[in-house]
């Protein structure tokens, strides 16, 4: 069975990680959110967060942190391996719920074309 947990060694914590992926990562835009990807050679995808004041007060960006990583850790089996993905919540993201975001996320990540 699928362990549906979210470990520290599937999540980008120190700056170096966030600046490496977002220097020479792939971008991709939705309505709400900015995803960055890029491969990293050890075969085990990892998520960085980014939540600016522009999208609220602090409950608000850590909800749509909460909500992320809980999108992340229901499906990190149907995505790909391998790779750092950094999401960025734009200014209005913080009135979406979880379902929104589901949405939005999924329609980049389940697309494979970001693979190419």
């Amino acid at each position: 069975m699928e362990s549906f947990s979210f470990p520290k060694n599937q999540r980008l914590l120190n700056r170096e990680d966030f600046v490496n992926v977002s220097r020479s990562g792939r971008r991709y835009h939705t309505r709400h959110f900015v995803l960055i990807f890029k491969q990293n050679g050890i075969g085990v995808t990892r998520l960085g967060i980014t939540v600016s004041k522009k999208t609220g007060n602090a409950v608000q960006r850590n909800r749509i942190k909460r909500l992320i990583r809980e999108f992340f850790r229901l499906n990190k089996s149907y995505l790909p391996q391998g790779y750092n993905i950094i999401a960025i919540a734009k200014k209005d993201a913080g009135h979406l719920d979880f379902w929104g975001i589901k949405k939005e996320l999924a329609e980049v990540l389940f697309n494979k074309k970001f693979l190419a």
